[in-house]
C-alpha cells in the first residue's frame, strides 16, 4: 500500500501547443491534472506550492492568469490530502463490480455524485464512506475516491477510485478521453433532425444563469456523437458517445445545437411544453417526475493498475422503459 502522508509533486514543461491552447496558466494546469480542480490549485498558489524549476527566462515571476514561456518546468507540491468531515451514511448502492483498487456503480436518479451546499448529505461521497471504510482523504477534500460525476437526474455507469495511484490514473484517463462513454436520451421533438451527427461548441459557465452552462467561445472544447435510434410521434430515443466530458455537456448541446432540449428538462428546455407535445399517455407517464431522461448506458475503461479492460452496460430506468414501450405502441413516426 501507498503511503498517504508523503507528499506528491506533479510536473509539467510548457510546450508552444499548451501556450497556444491556453491563455492562462490555471486553465493549463487544471486541464493537464484534472485532479486538482481551479479553487485547490488557487491555495497551492497561494501557499508557495506551485514552482518554477527551470525557465529560459530567470527574471519571470509565476502568476495564474498569464502563461510561462515555452520550455518553463513547473513543479506543483500536493500536500496529503486532508480527511473530509463528510459523515459516512448506510445508502444502499447498486454495485456492479467492485475490488481493492475501484467501484463501478449504477447511479440512481436524484442521487447527488458529492455534497455541495444544499446537498451536504444523501451524496455519493456519503454512500462510498460508509461502504469503502478508508476512502477518506483520496481525491483532495469532499471528493474522495471520485473522478467524473453525473447530473442529480442523471442515471447509469459510474466508477470511483478506492486508493490514490488508482484516482490519479483515472483522472489522467478521463483528461485524455481513453475512455468508452455511451449515453441514451429522450428528446421531444416538433422539427426533423438529421439521423445522425456531431455536436462540437465549447461550453462554460451562461453568463446570466450561474447554475447552467451554455456555447460559451470562453468555454472548454466539446464534441458529442449523436445517432437516432428511433424516431417516434413527437419524440427521439437517441444514443450519445461523448469525446470529451464537460459540465452538462450533452444537455447544452442538445438544447442549443441541435435545438431539442432532453426529454424533462427543467434547466435547458421546459417540462410542461415537453408532456403537451409528446401526448396524454406518455404525457401522464413522466407527470411529476423531476428528472430529464439521460442515462450513462455504457462506461469502458482500463483497470488503473491491472490495465485490465473492463466494461458496464445497464438499462435505462424502468420509467424511461415505459415511456418507450408506450411510444412504440403508438407507432413509429
Amino acid at each position: 500500500m501507498e503511503d498517504d502522508e508523503s507528499e506528491n509533486i506533479l510536473e509539467i514543461l510548457i510546450t508552444d501547443e499548451d501556450r497556444q491552447q491556453f491563455r492562462r496558466l490555471d486553465q493549463c494546469l487544471t486541464e493537464r491534472f484534472p485532479e486538482i480542480h481551479r479553487s485547490l490549485l488557487k491555495k497551492l498558489f497561494e501557499d508557495d506550492l506551485v514552482e518554477i524549476t527551470n525557465s529560459p527566462d530567470q527574471k519571470i515571476k509565476l502568476t495564474l492568469s498569464k502563461m510561462p514561456p515555452t520550455g518553463t518546468a513547473i513543479a506543483i507540491h500536493l500536500p496529503p490530502p486532508t480527511p473530509t468531515d463528510t459523515p459516512a451514511e448506510n445508502i444502499p448502492l447498486d454495485i456492479l463490480y467492485e475490488d481493492e483498487d475501484v467501484i463501478f456503480i449504477n447511479k440512481a436518479a436524484g442521487m447527488v455524485v458529492h455534497p455541495a451546499p444544499g446537498h451536504m448529505t444523501g451524496t455519493l461521497v456519503n454512500a462510498l464512506l460508509f461502504h469503502c471504510r478508508d476512502l477518506k482523504g483520496i481525491g483532495q477534500e469532499l471528493r474522495p475516491g471520485i473522478v467524473h460525476r453525473l447530473d442529480m437526474g442523471t442515471t447509469g455507469v459510474m466508477v470511483a477510485a478506492k486508493g490514490q495511484k488508482a484516482h490519479e490514473q483515472l483522472c489522467l484517463d478521463f483528461s485524455k478521453h481513453n475512455i468508452e462513454r455511451y449515453y441514451e436520451s429522450l428528446i421531444p421533438i416538433n422539427h426533423e433532425i438529421p439521423m445522425a451527427g456531431v455536436l462540437e461548441g465549447p461550453i462554460g459557465r451562461h453568463p446570466q444563469n450561474r447554475l447552467k452552462m451554455a456555447i460559451n467561445n470562453q468555454g472548454r472544447a466539446a464534441k458529442t456523437y449523436y445517432k437516432v435510434l428511433q424516431n417516434f410521434k413527437n419524440l427521439a430515443h437517441l444514443e450519445l458517445k461523448l469525446e470529451t466530458g464537460r459540465t452538462h455537456q450533452i444537455r447544452v448541446h442538445l438544447a442549443s445545437l441541435l435545438h431539442t432540449p432532453v426529454l424533462n428538462d427543467s434547466l435547458y428546455g421546459n417540462p410542461g411544453e415537453h408532456q403537451r407535445r409528446v401526448g396524454p399517455v406518455i404525457g401522464k407517464i413522466i407527470e411529476g417526475y423531476p428528472h430529464p431522461f439521460l442515462h450513462a448506458k455504457v462506461l469502458g475503461v482500463q483497470h488503473p493498475i491491472s490495465k485490465k479492460m473492463l466494461r458496464f452496460e445497464v438499462p435505462a430506468p424502468k420509467i424511461f422503459q415505459d415511456i418507450l414501450a408506450e411510444a412504440r405502441k403508438l407507432g413509429a413516426q
